[in-house]
């Protein structure tokens, strides 16, 4: 390697020790909050099923006593009721204002990689080393990642599919399973999302986004309820990258595990 490319090597490493916190710290925030979100609809759900027998027993056959219980205890579930869907759109509001900060600080991210992979690519490439970026391949990786920006995860899944089928040997591969993964596990989708975060993990473990694709592998076990896997790959991720911003995020998580 040249000197040049040691020099962009050294910044692309600056850049993502950086920035990765941030990426950590959305990524816990998205996944609680969407937590919280289904514990509180299915309070809403137990609650309803509650009302319908109270109501039935307000009959004409009830004594006045029985009738005016059963009536304070309808109020008080239908105010409970009406609380939690409260929380549920505050809730959802948070989430949405999660997702579009963390969509605009992985956009953000990806752009100073993006710059220093290429200027990187091209140094190697001057040293004899294959490492050229057709300007067509770099157009179709940018229209997979604009869908994803644009919360448009369908469209990404569709974009970034081909485009790994079509470039299997890019420089961009990494990052294109990532955001494959990633707009999986925006859909709430883990069976599909935990193989494209696994794909970076085995095969591109150097890669900047292995260690955030762990993180991730180990969300999705946690919300399967398998504690002891998402144990496995929390330690195994501590091991391999102690020095992450994921790794402090796994460390938090291991407590989930016990």
């Amino acid at each position: 390697m040249n000197a040049s490319s040691r020099v962009l090597s050294a910044a692309a490493v600056a850049a993502l020790f950086i920035l990765a916190p941030m990426q950590a710290h959305a990524l816990i925030e998205d996944t609680d909050a969407r937590r919280e979100i289904i514990r509180l609809r299915k309070l809403v759900e137990d609650l309803s099923v509650k009302i319908d027998p109270l109501v039935a027993r307000t009959d004409g056959k009830a004594d006045t006593k029985s009738v005016l219980n059963l009536g304070s205890e309808i109020e008080r579930l239908r105010a409970d009721i009406a609380e939690l869907r409260g929380q549920i759109e505050l809730l959802s509001n948070d989430l949405a204002n999660a997702q579009r900060r963390q969509r605009d600080l992985y956009a953000d991210v990806d752009q100073r990689l993006r710059a220093i992979e290429t200027r990187t690519a091209q140094a190697a490439a001057a040293d004899n080393r294959q490492a050229e970026l057709a300007a067509s391949e770099q157009r179709a990786f940018d229209e997979g990642l604009s869908q994803f920006k644009a919360a448009n995860y369908g469209g990404a899944i569709q974009l970034l599919s081909a485009f790994l089928q079509r470039y299997p040997d890019s420089v961009y591969l990494p990052q294109a399973y990532f955001w494959l993964g990633s707009s999986h596990f925006a859909q709430f989708d883990c069976a599909n999302a935990m193989p494209a975060f696994q794909t970076v993990v085995s095969r591109f473990a150097s890669s900047p986004r292995a260690a955030d694709a762990m993180l991730n592998i180990a969300i999705c076990q946690l919300d399967r309820k398998d504690k002891g896997a998402a144990r496995e790959t929390l330690d195994n991720l501590i091991r391999k990258y102690p020095n992450s911003p994921a790794a402090s995020a796994a460390r938090e998580r291991l407590a989930e595990t016990r």
